[in-house]
């Protein structure tokens, strides 16, 4: 199974006309540089080995203040898969699932220069991946810390020893 994002989103600025009085010997602004979209291409390959992967990232990624504000702009409007009444920033535990949710942002933000818009679509990809059939958004309440992503679960609660 194989999963891949691309998107675009346009980098540039809004500029707003000055409130200035019109006269005739006023000069037109210049127009604004466009700036072309940047691209998202991340795939989504293999549950075990990426979930891995992402929770190496969040055990040695450490994001700057700026990064943690980008992280927080793209995780607190997702509801965490396995408990909804919580946001992806925090979810209510430190689980195998969340691990990978802040790994990948961490990398994403850390070591790709990805916007918020750009880590949310990406997150909500690999939460599509590793479970197609969807969170309940209940699972932590309903012992789903001891079942695998793929069938409501949050993978376990230890790093090293994940539930697959």
């Amino acid at each position: 199974m194989c999963t891949r994002i691309r998107s675009s989103f346009l980098m540039g600025a809004l500029l707003l006309p000055a409130l200035l009085p019109a006269s005739s010997s006023q000069k037109k602004a210049e127009p604004v540089e466009t700036v072309e979209p940047a691209e998202i291409d991340i795939e989504f390959t293999d549950v075990k080995k990426q979930t891995m992967q992402f929770m190496e990232y969040y055990a040695t990624i450490e994001l700057t203040p700026e990064q943690e504000r980008i992280k927080l702009a793209a995780l607190s409007e997702l509801p965490a898969a396995c408990c909804a009444d919580n946001s992806a920033y925090t979810c209510c535990c430190v689980c195998n699932l969340s691990r990978t949710v802040w790994g990948l942002t961490a990398h994403l933000i850390a070591e790709r220069d990805y916007n918020a818009e750009q880590v949310r679509a990406a997150v909500e990809q690999w939460v599509q991946f590793v479970n197609p059939a969807g969170f309940s958004g209940n699972a932590c309440y309903r012992g789903g810390c001891a079942r695998s992503f793929d069938k409501n679960g949050c993978g376990g609660m230890n790093p090293g020893h994940v539930i697959w």
